[in-house]
């Protein structure tokens, strides 16, 4: 198995699609919806990356982007009952 190692624009375009997504994205609706052509594994790859760097997070199988430009997700965090 030949491993794809990404590239950094590679990386910037998938952060950037999340980011700009107007819904939280399946993984498969994700990489459907890039601006150009990544292979599969190399996709995942980027996903792992941006999980372990805490940019991005899993809600059951859909994307949520967790970095600190995130407006959706801060105003979830304002609105949020704090204990």
């Amino acid at each position: 198995m030949v491993l794809h190692e990404p590239q950094l624009d590679t990386v910037l375009m998938v952060e950037r699609a999340i980011m700009e997504s107007e819904d939280y994205p399946t993984r498969m609706a994700l990489w459907r919806s890039l601006p150009r052509q990544v292979q599969y594994q190399t996709f995942k790859r980027i996903l792992d990356y941006l999980e372990a760097s805490g940019k991005i997070a899993y809600d059951g199988n859909r994307i949520i982007y967790t970095g600190v430009s995130n407006p959706k997700l801060r105003a979830l965090m304002e609105s949020s009952v704090k204990i």
